[in-house]
């Protein structure tokens, strides 16, 4: 019958879903502090209280939930202001979504130190962060040209587009790491401060 709501999940199959959720955060957390390499299957089964072999049932190996974790953090990403926005309010939603790392500071810890970690092809999650780089930057010259076509923005050549959203990802990245090694950064008030100076000359141009 169309419209009809699906129920939602219980007994057993509910409990598995909460379990699963439950090792995504602990692993997010864990894989954060140490890193892939230095975050073990068994510490983030002893964060959670289940064991090793209950952990892999869920996921099957280390990388798999490496890959779980990812998603969940591109999830929250996407969900952190950024749906439904066009043009140069793409841009100027970004602190926005620099706040929402800092109510979930494992996020943002683990993006960085997965970004440089991955960065050698042999990494699990290599494939992964090239791909998410490659998107976003594709999204971010989307909407800067959009501006451009719109006249919310000067007119700018498709060689200017791609170097300032390369710009935009790198200021983002910087602020991040700058976090990472000194907690006090505000980081929200930097981009801000960043993105209202960018969008500016933008239009000057």
């Amino acid at each position: 019958m169309p419209g009809k709501v699906a129920p939602a999940p219980r007994g057993p199959y509910k409990t598995g879903i909460q379990r699963r959720e439950q090792i995504v955060q602990a692993a997010l957390t864990v894989f954060g502090e140490r890193g892939f390499a230095g975050g073990s299957i068994r510490t983030i089964a002893e964060r959670v209280g289940v064991s090793h072999a209950t952990l892999l049932q869920h996921f099957g190996s280390k990388e798999a939930l490496l890959m779980a974790v990812l998603e969940e953090w591109d999830r929250r990403t996407v969900e952190t202001g950024l749906s439904g926005v066009e043009g140069l309010e793409y841009f100027r939603r970004l602190p926005l979504v620099m706040s929402g790392h800092l109510a979930n500071p494992g996020l943002l810890g683990l993006f960085i130190t997965m970004a440089a970690e991955a960065s050698n092809p042999a990494h699990p999650a290599h494939a992964f962060i090239r791909h998410r780089y490659d998107r976003n930057l594709t999204t971010l010259a989307g909407h800067l040209r959009q501006a451009a076509d719109t006249g919310e923005a000067a007119s700018l050549t498709p060689a200017r587009i791609d170097t300032e959203v390369r710009i935009v990802t790198a200021v983002l990245d910087g602020i991040g790491l700058q976090w990472l090694n000194d907690p006090s950064t505000d980081i929200v008030q930097a981009v801000a401060t960043f993105i209202d100076r960018t969008i500016a000359d933008w239009r000057r141009h």
